[in-house]
């Protein structure tokens, strides 16, 4: 009997992944043995110096690309860029959450390890170079968000929201490993960079590969409802209102960069052959998105759920990069998702500043008067609106240029011309708020609460913000050495 070869692991290049998990697992035990009720604001610091831990670890692995796990994994410049990125805002939700979870008496230190495990998931979808290693990371990443956004028990809008986000994120679930099972099936592999030899080495003739476009349809499904592509958007505004404030940050951004970089390597790595049969459908898509999460907005006077549809369409933005399969729309979706990142956790900072003791803080008539009552704060609000609708000199200006100009230079005018003025739409509900807040009286007394974790979110957003609108230089140089290798790995 031949013995069996135990293929060789390369653990160094999961170092920053296997440094979050462990760190996490480790703060559970900790936090039950060693940290007192009342005091849980310890397990915090400790869980955002193991984010900080995890990013210098990685940093040595810049000039490093290989593959280990028989080729499941992938560590490239891309991958890296990412984590970092999944880092930093794993440690600005965390730093936002540390007053807000006492203030809604809902302080329990589990929060603080499960945002980790989260971004542990986030950063092995930006790793995966095979689709059930891509399944396992969006199930990690799914369960500890299904947690945490009903972490706010009793409250039943809370409990709904998790609900809601449950189930369907289980039917995403089925269509996903149905989809893995249909792609491997024609396909005989379920690596990425097989997948595209497969496909590569042949003319496409669809007649031929309707079990391989079923499954790609399945798992584009899947990615839909985790990115809130329309129409897999519904649940997003409910969800994001229900569940507390730094998770909806949270999901905002860091779910949405992990799976649009997972999707990145399937469309434009795996399926790069069969482009011309996936691009429309994908184009459909993003233009959708782009149209219906912005008009959504419109109609909004809560500003939480403003911010969910603000998302959707923002999803719409960053799959145009995606879906133009060159090196410019790499750089576009990289530089994109920091810019966003940055301005979508200074808003939702900003908005829990508002939130008193238990009291839901989201109308649009609450941000009535603020410059009056605290106007840096104000002012940051402003900021982080006039970068979400894409004002220079923000960092959201250069980010829709970005993404804007990819677009055209890949053949897709018509996306570029439904995002500018899609984009054009946005901005008047985002500036309602800008006038909302220095040109209105207030409407009640509501004494916004800044503490020092929320502080250094909206310094930290907002001097980024500014910093890479008016010097991008550093930050595109940063994501054109990122570059994935199109094909996989």
């Amino acid at each position: 009997m031949q013995p069996i070869e135990i293929p060789p692991v390369n653990l160094t290049l999961l170092a920053p992944v296997l440094t979050v998990a462990a760190w996490a697992m480790v703060l559970l035990l900790v936090d039950v043995f060693a940290i007192p009720d009342g005091r849980k604001k310890v397990t915090g610091y400790l869980a955002i110096a193991g984010l900080a831990v995890a990013a210098v670890v990685a940093l040595p692995l810049w000039n490093v690309t290989g593959t280990t796990f028989s080729g499941m994994l992938l560590l490239d410049r891309y991958s890296l860029t990412l984590t970092w990125v999944f880092l930093l805002v794993g440690a600005l939700t965390i730093a936002m959450a540390l007053d807000y979870l006492q203030r809604q008496g809902i302080e329990q230190g589990e929060f603080y390890p499960l945002i980790m495990f989260a971004v542990a998931g986030m950063i092995l979808m930006a790793q995966a170079s095979d689709l059930i290693v891509i399944f396992l990371a969006v199930e990690l990443l799914s369960i500890t968000l299904y947690i945490l956004t009903g972490f706010a028990y009793p409250r039943l809008s809370s409990e709904e929201a998790a609900m809601k986000y449950l189930i369907l994120g289980a039917f995403a679930a089925g269509f996903f490993i149905y989809g893995i099972a249909l792609i491997y099936g024609a396909t005989g592999t379920t690596s990425l960079a097989g997948i595209n030899a497969y496909l590569a080495a042949q003319p496409f003739v669809p007649q031929a590969q309707i079990m391989l476009l079923a499954g790609v349809a399945m798992i584009v499904i899947a990615f839909g409802f985790k990115v809130a592509l329309v129409p897999f958007h519904m649940w997003t505004p409910d969800v994001y209102e229900g569940s507390p404030t730094p998770v909806a940050a949270f999901m905002s951004v860091g779910t949405k960069a992990a799976a649009l970089a997972a999707l990145l390597r399937i469309l434009d790595g795996a399926l790069l052959p069969a482009q011309e049969f996936w691009l429309p459908v994908m184009g459909v898509l993003a233009a959708l998105t782009m149209i219906i999460g912005n008009l959504g907005a419109l109609a909004q006077n809560n500003v939480k759920r403003m911010l969910a549809y603000s998302s959707i369409g923002h999803a719409g933005y960053v799959l145009l990069g995606i879906i133009v399969g060159s090196e410019r729309g790499v750089e576009a979706f990289l530089f994109y998702m920091i810019a966003y990142a940055l301005t979508n956790l200074g808003a939702f900072a900003v908005v829990i500043t508002l939130e008193q003791r238990g009291e839901s803080a989201w109308r649009l008539e609450d941000f009535s008067g603020l410059f009056q009552r605290r106007p840096l704060l104000a002012i940051a609000m402003a900021l982080f609106m006039f970068s979400l609708a894409g004002v220079p000199p923000t960092a959201g200006f250069m980010a829709k240029f970005y993404v804007f100009t990819a677009a055209y230079e890949g053949g897709l005018g018509w996306l570029a011309l439904i995002g500018v003025l899609t984009s054009a739409v946005a901005a008047y509900f985002y500036l309602r708020i800008v006038l909302r807040m220095f040109m209105h009286e207030p409407t009640r007394e509501l004494q916004p609460e800044l503490n020092r974790g929320l502080s250094l979110d909206i310094a930290v957003a907002g001097t980024l913000i500014l910093l890479i609108g008016l010097l991008p230089t550093p930050i595109v140089t940063l994501v054109e050495r990122s570059l994935v290798a199109m094909g996989g790995g």
